[in-house]
């Protein structure tokens, strides 16, 4: 497309950087994604300090603790409170739920969406090669918009198992190992998923876009977010497993948080099932030590 409609020249210096960017969907979907990681990353970090002066214990909790406390709105107080009290609130169960599922879904768009960086970078690249040939291309936000959109369901997912097992524990009388049997038994599930067939199948697919990209092109948004959300999926069902670890070690904590971020993202640019299967054997063990010292302490108590 040429001519006076290409012509930024009129503008400002502002408006002529509006233009670029608007110009060139690429710079978009880096802008915006960088954008929402570091949101969510910042969010997930403040709400991380606020628990640290509830926990303590784990790891981290100590330099979080030292940490100076920025002045936030009352609505974000309000949510950090939601999400970290230890047990449903009677009067407020709906509240928290919803809470809990911001929640999850900001630790989705920060740990996860990283990973998708290669897909997005796949289909841009495809949609630049169409662009130079005339043909009609989607902007690629639709398809971050599908992909998130698989991470938000789970989101509500993890937020009534979330909401599920804190309701179980409040209503023992040991609520500490109570917790700690549910963090054992997801570090369990985590740990033999990472050895199945289904696990290994989902990450074929996360490591390799460009064939489904390429082989489902289309120029209709519709379709295009369906194949973000398709995306999502195969992404999903890498990545579910080790989203579970975040209850053995607190939902709220950071520092695994960045961890299962970092691991996820080289786990998808790595070719072998060794990064994987290692974590497998590393979940299993652990799994099993905190399975023995929670019952411990259950019988003790």
């Amino acid at each position: 497309m040429t001519g006076h409609q290409d012509d930024f020249s009129h503008l400002d210096r502002a408006g002529r950087a509006m233009a670029n960017v608007a110009r060139d969907p690429r710079l978009t979907v880096n802008i915006v994604v960088v954008a929402g990681i570091v949101f969510a990353w910042l969010l997930l970090g403040a709400m991380a300090i606020r628990g640290a002066e509830v926990r303590g214990r784990a790891p981290g909790d100590t330099l979080l603790h030292d940490l100076p406390q920025l002045p936030l709105p009352d609505f974000l107080e309000r949510f950090f409170a939601l999400c970290l009290s230890p047990a449903p609130l009677d009067a407020s169960i709906g509240l928290r739920a919803v809470a809990l599922v911001v929640m999850w879904f900001l630790m989705a768009i920060a740990a996860m969406l990283p990973s998708a960086a290669p897909m997005i970078r796949t289909y841009c690249e495809i949609a630049d090669t169409a662009r130079i040939k005339g043909e009609l291309v989607v902007h690629p936000l639709v398809l971050v918009a599908g992909y998130l959109g698989v991470w938000l369901a789970a989101s509500m997912l993890f937020s009534a198992l979330t909401l599920s097992v804190h309701t179980v524990a409040a209503s023992s009388e040991i609520y500490d190992p109570v917790l700690g049997i549910a963090g054992a038994l997801a570090l369990l599930v985590a740990g033999l998923y990472q050895f199945s067939g289904l696990k290994e199948a989902c990450l074929k697919k996360c490591r390799n876009p460009f064939s489904i990209l390429f082989s489902n092109w289309s120029a209709k948004a519709g379709s295009v977010f369906r194949l973000g959300v398709v995306q999502g999926i195969w992404c999903f069902g890498c990545c579910w497993a080790l989203m579970l670890v975040m209850f053995a070690v607190g939902v709220m904590n950071i520092f695994w948080m960045a961890l299962i971020g970092v691991f996820t993202l080289i786990e998808k640019q790595m070719t072998g099932s060794l990064p994987t299967r290692l974590a497998g054997a590393i979940l299993l063990v652990w799994a099993a030590a905190l399975l023995v010292v929670s019952l411990s302490v259950g019988e003790i108590r």
